[in-house]
């Protein structure tokens, strides 16, 4: 009895120590990167980090890989091990799963709408924009992040030959509403109201309290509304409050919260709670997708999936 009592001592213990470092580390190289001249704060730590998994997993052009997120990928490579062993998945695997669930969702609405206009918000180093101006060139597509931001993808996608007519980069600031850079004069400046539009954001909402990114969907669904149809493709992190490390979970939410000096929390404990949400703020029409029921190519996540893919039509 005293063996087995000191084994679930340990195994409930692990998971503590090993959220700490890693959010710690992830902490401490921020800091460390930010301190080098070189590099520019107009990039997150997070999207440095994402952008080299996109490399990694051969979903974007090597121009894509910073020598940051280089530094975060080494650096997380046992730590993401570890991950897969307590937890059942890791920031790797969650991420992959999230932008294969919204690649999948964004081709079906570009095969039923031909003439689909696309616009992705808060683009970062995503590759998506790249990816479909390749395969689908007759497509409209405009990338928008804050002006920094924004800037960096302009030059990143210029320095390979990927902008052109239909593949542009755009400012837009989500929390503005009278503005030139709001996502209303956006809409209404770039994209023609006769033909079908796409709004498309990713690894955003639990940045944001559920209040302020309500507030920004109301905004969102009402303006689509001018289009002849209008859709929102997103991602959420729900309340996995039956998960096995749930409270490690959510420490580990807390400690991102504080190193990138955010609002990151968890929204939604139940699909259904989700899409009502949606409902209120304007979207009629929800379907909520869990990668470990959507994707039978790849392995279920132990404990279950931490990402949900939203998509609302207006």
């Amino acid at each position: 009895m005293a063996g087995r009592t000191t084994r679930t001592s340990k195994s409930l213990t692990q998971p503590l120590f090993f959220f700490i470092d890693y959010f710690t580390l992830i902490y401490q190289i921020r800091q460390n990167l930010l301190m080098n001249k070189n590099d520019t704060s107009s990039i997150s730590f997070t999207a440095h980090y994402t952008g080299y998994v996109w490399y990694k997993n051969r979903l974007s052009n090597d121009a894509f890989a910073t020598k940051q997120g280089y530094a975060y990928y080494q650096m997380l490579r046992p730590i993401e091990v570890l991950a897969k062993k307590f937890i059942g998945s890791d920031i790797k695997t969650t991420l992959l799963q999230r932008h294969q669930l919204l690649d999948r969702e964004l081709i079906s609405l570009i095969q039923q709408h031909p003439d689909l206009q696309i616009l992705e918000l808060a683009c970062g180093l995503s590759p998506r924009g790249w990816r479909i101006n390749k395969k689908y060139p007759y497509i409209h597509y405009i990338e928008a992040d804050l002006a920094g931001m924004a800037q960096q993808k302009h030059a990143l996608l210029n320095k390979i030959d990927s902008l052109n007519h239909r593949h542009q980069v755009s400012i837009c600031n989500i929390l503005t509403e009278h503005s030139p850079d709001s996502v209303e004069s956006l809409l209404k400046r770039e994209f023609d109201p006769t033909k079908p539009v796409l709004v498309i954001t990713e690894g955003l909402v639990n940045y944001f309290t559920l209040a302020h990114i309500g507030t920004f969907w109301i905004r969102l669904a009402k303006t689509l509304k001018a289009f002849s149809a209008g859709y929102y493709l997103t991602d959420v992190y729900p309340k996995v409050t039956q998960h096995r490390f749930y409270h490690w979970i959510e420490f580990a939410n807390k400690t991102l919260k504080v190193s990138s000096k955010s609002s990151f929390s968890m929204h939604f404990e139940h699909q259904q709670e989700a899409s009502e949400f949606f409902k209120v703020c304007g979207f009629p029409q929800v379907t909520i997708f869990n990668p470990d029921e959507e994707l039978s190519d790849q392995p279920k996540t132990k404990g279950g999936s931490l990402v949900w893919v939203i998509k609302a039509q207006v």
